[in-house]
């Protein structure tokens, strides 16, 4: 009942340009690809979009993405606090505290929905976020201290932004691979961020066998320090998905362009810059 509230209240609330219709996404129903399906479309921040059912993918730094939809809603995730020499104030944003780099304690109070993603008192994130346009919602998972040795549970979240059709899923400083009721909590995901440093979060073979599990049509590495950690982790899932480096900051896509073939894309990090 509380949750059926909470989700009632934040339709109620949103303001008239988040309140969008939703088109329909297949996170838990798997859909084949349509073979004619083209390539994403590179643009960049705040750019006019071309139909209703595109999404904007920015990323910014370490763990931060911001989701732009051609409704006006912006999302960032794993705030920090920071996102460039921009005004833009996100209308959402979800955070991780594995580490400073992925929340602050500080976020601007103009911001109306901040989903924290880890336990309180001993409670799991339970988030349920509908905005009309988008879905929001997490799976929780457990992070290790940093002994190693101790375990926290529900410490992470893996967010799901449900949109334009589309699944977008951010796995935020994932430290072990998801059981079978969290892989079914989660779906299919269209598009995944995923961390692979190999070492402060999932080691690299089991991150692949997790990025392959999820039939992801496309992949965006995240969490990397430089490139030898990047370039390690290119090499381990060249087998199984392409891998572009178009050397862009930022993604449009849509259930139209998704690649035919699973495709890592690596976008390379920038601040947001306000267009002139």
């Amino acid at each position: 009942m509380l949750r059926l509230l909470i989700v009632v209240t934040a339709v109620l609330c949103v303001t008239p340009a988040l309140a969008q219709e939703r088109r329909p996404s297949h996170c838990i129903a798997i859909a084949e690809a349509d073979p004619a399906m083209e390539f994403v479309q590179l643009a960049g921040f705040r750019m006019p979009f071309p139909d209703a059912y595109t999404v904007r993918i920015n990323y910014i730094e370490h763990a931060t993405f911001l989701i732009e939809t051609a409704g006006g809603l912006t999302v960032a995730t794993d705030y920090t606090g920071m996102l460039g020499a921009t005004t833009l104030i996100p209308d959402v944003v979800t955070m991780n505290n594995a580490h400073e780099t992925h929340y602050t304690v500080f976020p601007d109070p103009d911001i109306a929905y901040v989903l924290e993603g880890w336990a309180r008192n001993g409670k799991a994130a339970d988030h349920y976020l509908d905005l009309g346009e988008m879905l929001i919602r997490n799976v929780p998972t457990d992070v290790r201290g940093y002994d190693r040795s101790r375990v926290r549970q529900n410490g992470n979240s893996i967010f799901v932004f449900e949109v334009a059709g589309l699944c977008i899923g951010h796995l935020g400083h994932l430290h072990h691979e998801p059981d079978e009721m969290q892989y079914a909590s989660l779906g299919r995901l269209d598009v995944v961020m995923a961390p692979v440093d190999g070492g402060m979060t999932l080691d690299l073979p089991t991150m692949i066998k997790v990025l392959t599990r999820l039939k992801s049509s496309i992949v965006i590495p995240m969490h990397w320090f430089g490139t030898y950690s990047l370039d390690r982790f290119l090499a381990g899932i060249s087998e199984e998905f392409e891998v572009h480096r178009p050397g862009i900051t930022s993604i449009e896509v849509s259930l139209r362009t998704l690649p035919q073939r699973p495709t890592v894309i690596v976008l390379e990090p920038s601040p947001l810059v306000d267009p002139w």
